[in-house]
């Protein structure tokens, strides 16, 4: 099993981050639509949190919603995303955070594809950072390789 203490809001990392990258992830921004780097990439790997590096999401549950934000059917472990209710800009929305990094992901809605379990986590490109299945390994990720195998591009 994965140890998952490794995982930690981590200052210095915050401080590095872009201007957008703080926005979203620190003060619970939403990238414009069709703007986020992630949005049409579908290469095989996964997807982690740009401040604490817990793995978020794997390429195998990625797919094109049409929204304008990379869309996802289920995080690649359950409890690495915290659901949260939000009642900001006079909508009832889920938000998603990292439980770990505490940052703003995006919200989760219930359209997404059926055969892939109804759900779509709309995340912010922001708040990811990608790594390729070949750089796995030597990353730290080799545990979630197996979730990745499979490529939705």
């Amino acid at each position: 099993m994965t140890d998952d203490t490794r995982y930690h809001r981590d200052e210095d990392k915050i401080a590095r981050l872009t201007p957008e990258q703080y926005r979203v992830t620190q003060e619970n921004g939403t990238e414009r639509p069709y703007t986020g780097e992630y949005d049409k990439h579908f290469e095989a790997g996964i997807y982690v949190d740009i401040v604490s590096g817990e793995p978020l999401f794997a390429s195998s549950a990625k797919y094109d919603s049409g929204c304008g934000w990379p869309a996802f059917s289920k995080p690649i472990v359950a409890g690495h995303v915290a659901e949260l209710h939000d009642t900001s800009h006079g909508m009832t929305r889920i938000e998603v955070r990292s439980s770990h990094g505490d940052s703003h992901l995006g919200h989760v809605f219930n359209d997404g594809p059926r055969e892939m379990g109804g759900l779509r986590y709309c995340i912010n490109s922001a708040s990811l950072r990608f790594v390729p299945l070949d750089e796995m390994e030597e990353q730290g990720y080799g545990d979630y390789m197996d979730g990745v195998e499979q490529d939705n591009g």
